[in-house]
């Protein structure tokens, strides 16, 4: 998990589409039971945490996808880091740009915003409040076998302990690298994300993923998330 940079935190007014979708958290609701004097009772609701995540096939269209590349492609990359700024190549190998840091690329968070809220309220029903961290671009190449080890999102730190929803954006075309999967763990089996360009896929933030090695071309991706109060 990369240290994460704060971005300016917008308030939670500006968005009002992100709001908890009320009713749409899935229950598992158990059987009325008796007691003994014959007066009907039932234990409470336990909730179902969402695991499966949502794929959104254009979120951002092939244009757009090119577009963002080219403007982090101008812009200095740095190494990507673990938490605190450390390194562990053996874990994340990966150049890296925060958003915040590119003012031109505004655009493509305000878009990736109403993406993440409306698939919030329909699938999820998580209680978020804002992004308060910078969008990040990721490239990894097949120079350096570019990759990123099992891992998950929530950590130490003020910002990385409020993560609910972790979103990932394929900007290259599947023809452009070979290996890079993105691969998700919720339960015991492996799920391999599809390979298209401007898909989005959204997941709880909880949830192991990784990036395999890159073996031929370059691989780039956006990721952003979503946060809110720690889960319970």
């Amino acid at each position: 998990m990369t240290a994460r940079r704060k971005r300016q935190r917008t308030p939670i007014a500006d968005k009002p589409a992100l709001h908890r979708a009320k009713g749409r958290a899935d229950t598992v609701l158990t059987p009325t039971l008796r007691h003994k004097a014959g007066r009907p009772s039932s234990l409470p609701t336990v909730p179902i945490m969402p695991l499966t995540p949502v794929f959104l096939p254009t979120a951002l269209s092939p244009s757009n996808c090119e577009r963002l590349i080219a403007e982090v492609s101008a812009a200095p990359l740095r190494d990507a880091g673990l938490v605190k700024g450390t390194t562990a190549h053996q874990i994340r190998r990966a150049d890296i740009a925060w958003l915040d840091d590119l003012p031109q690329t505004a655009w493509s968070m305000e878009q990736m915003i109403t993406h993440v809220s409306r698939a919030n309220r329909d699938d999820f029903g998580f209680d978020l409040t804002d992004f308060g961290e910078s969008a990040q671009v990721a490239r990894y190449g097949a120079e350096r076998e570019g990759h990123f080890d099992w891992h998950s999102d929530i950590g130490a730190g003020a910002w990385a302990a409020r993560r609910k929803l972790t979103v990932v954006v394929q900007l290259s075309d599947p023809g452009a690298y070979e290996g890079g999967a993105l691969e998700l763990r919720a339960g015991s089996a492996i799920t391999e994300v599809p390979r298209a360009r401007g898909l989005a896929t959204i997941f709880p933030a909880f949830v192991l993923h990784r990036v395999t090695p890159v073996t031929a071309g370059t691989r780039w991706s956006l990721t952003l998330w979503a946060h809110g109060p720690n889960f319970r």
